[in-house]
């Protein structure tokens, strides 16, 4: 959704799928999309539930408020490695019994997204047509689900209408043991995009808003752990200290999708060594309250072209808060997060600055109904390398309105629109030719379906 120097070299925006170029797109897609259908049909019988349900047996609001906004099962289902299970299974053991070799899942675990949109910008951006139909917006499979009784997966292929790639992806290994009286929850995890791996919705994978329109103009500066989706590989440890203290530590390299791999001279913002990220959380429950407070953060020094040469080193630091409150009729959540990004550059004397400062209340009710009122901020250093307005600066900041309706569990339809009150710097003529911060209020309106 947002673009900065580095998504400027990658070539996409943060909050949009992205991924590599689909050769002879019309008949691979068709016979992809008839090899999806068949492989689903193959799935069992089902009750119209994604592939974590029909696994674990329980309803989608086990673990989502609304998807993908996860509840406290939730979090534990991911961070336990999506291996809990109710389905039959074909199991084999050795040792007289004692050690299981083997325990597949009776199915694939296997599901289906479906993304359609609308998006009507307030005046239309200059050369495009406006109310513009996104049919589809997406189009994901699934694999997800348990692998081994400690392995599980969360894998994403996503078409968006023009390109097809692998979106969001995660294996991860998890146990459970005891430090005396303390319980232990640790675990691997091996992903393609910082915060992917993330169990609070405070975190750019995660973060509200989940969906946008690709049809809007957006900021022009983002952070660069926004904008690392299907770019990098990492692999890390986690640990969870009596249900109490996160901590992780992953390690990240580039692996970018569509590019030469290995790295060469074509390559872009290719990271020398490895860039690591962490994140450590604190959370707590109390009555029909819950809590998380904590950091997370990443360091990046990147080759802006090639594999030498001039390089732009990237510290990213991020704090977040989320809160949950149970009430009789729903749930009311909260969750706030700020990132401070400095940026050095060999090819400029100075140092650039950049805050960005999210905060959003969700009111999720159980006859289906949703609410949510978000605000954004962000500030920064002038940018002319970035940011091409009339000031060169990338401050912007506004609103974003959502109401959503679930006529079942695993269907949405939401209503958005987004306010700009200063718009790449400035409120009023922020490019020089007239257009206006409140030109790019959107308005979005969005069906999800998932099977």
């Amino acid at each position: 959704m947002k673009k900065n120097l580095l998504s400027k070299c990658y070539g996409y925006s943060s909050g949009t799928m992205k991924s590599i170029e689909t050769p002879k797109a019309g008949i691979s897609l068709l016979k992809l999309f008839i090899l999806m259908l068949i492989i689903l049909a193959q799935a069992g019988v089902t009750k119209a539930t994604p592939s974590f349900a029909r696994q674990t047996g329980m309803s989608c609001t086990a673990c989502h408020y609304s998807f993908p906004e996860l509840t406290p099962f939730g979090r534990q289902f991911k961070m336990n490695g999506y291996t809990m299970t109710m389905m039959k299974t074909i199991d084999s053991k050795e040792d007289s019994d004692k050690v299981t070799r083997l325990k597949l899942l009776s199915y694939l675990p296997l599901s289906a997204m479906v993304q359609t949109s609308f998006t009507s910008n307030a005046k239309a951006i200059e050369g495009t047509q406006n109310h513009s139909i996104a049919f589809p917006q997406q189009i994901s499979m699934f694999y997800a689900g348990q692998i081994t009784p400690h392995i599980g997966s969360f894998i994403q292929m996503t078409y968006d209408g023009q390109t097809f790639g692998m979106d969001n992806a995660e294996i991860r290994y998890a146990n459970r043991t005891s430090l005396g009286a303390t319980s232990l929850l640790y675990g691997v995890t091996l992903n393609n995009n910082p915060t992917v791996q993330d169990v609070w919705n405070t975190t750019p994978a995660w973060g509200f808003p989940t969906a946008s329109s690709g049809a809007a103009n957006s900021p022009a500066k983002s952070t660069m752990i926004e904008n690392l989706g299907m770019q990098v590989a990492g692999l890390g440890a986690y640990a969870l200290f009596n249900n109490l203290l996160y901590a992780e530590l992953t390690l990240y390299r580039s692996s970018a999708q569509g590019a030469a791999n290995p790295a060469d001279s074509t390559s872009m913002m290719t990271i020398k060594g490895v860039a690591p990220y962490w994140r450590v959380a604190l959370q707590h429950s109390w009555g029909d309250s819950y809590a998380e407070i904590g950091t997370f953060g990443m360091a990046a020094n990147n080759y802006v072209t090639g594999i030498s040469g001039e390089m732009d080193k990237y510290t990213d630091i991020g704090f977040d808060l989320q809160y949950e409150h149970t009430m009789t009729d729903g749930t009311f959540v909260l969750h706030s997060s700020l990132i401070k990004e400095n940026e050095s550059r060999n090819s400029s004397v100075n140092n650039y600055n950049f805050n960005n400062f999210k905060i959003d209340g969700n009111l999720y009710l159980k006859d289906g109904l949703g609410a949510t009122v978000g605000y954004f901020n962000s500030t920064g250093s002038v940018d002319a390398d970035v940011v091409a307005s009339s000031t060169n600066k990338p401050n912007s900041n506004g609103f974003i309105y959502q109401i959503e309706y679930l006529p079942w569990y695993n269907t949405k339809f939401s209503i958005q629109y987004v306010t700009y009150s200063k718009f790449d710097g400035s409120k009023a003529n922020y490019n020089g030719a007239g257009r206006n911060a409140a030109d790019n209020n959107t308005l979005y309106l969005l069906a999800w379906f998932n099977f």
